[in-house]
């Protein structure tokens, strides 16, 4: 499964405005794990490795991954 990386979120605002008030009221490690468990569930959605591993590599800014990568440029 290729990693999708131009924009294909739909109502963008209403998905940013739920993650904040997901966050709102806990503490930093609170909202680490959150992140955590969030990132974990969304991985075992995709359930593909090498889809994982090319999503890691372009949000680290991997040379190679971050040429793909439109918020790049």
């Amino acid at each position: 499964m290729p990693l999708v990386t131009k924009p294909n979120l739909p109502r963008t605002d209403d998905f940013y405005a739920a993650l904040l008030a997901a966050h709102e009221g806990l503490t930093e490690a609170e909202t680490h794990a959150l992140n955590a468990r969030l990132i974990l569930v969304l991985a075992n959605h995709v359930g593909d490795l090498d889809t994982l591993t090319e999503a890691i590599d372009v949000a680290r800014g991997t040379p190679a991954a971050a040429a793909d990568d439109p918020t790049k440029t």
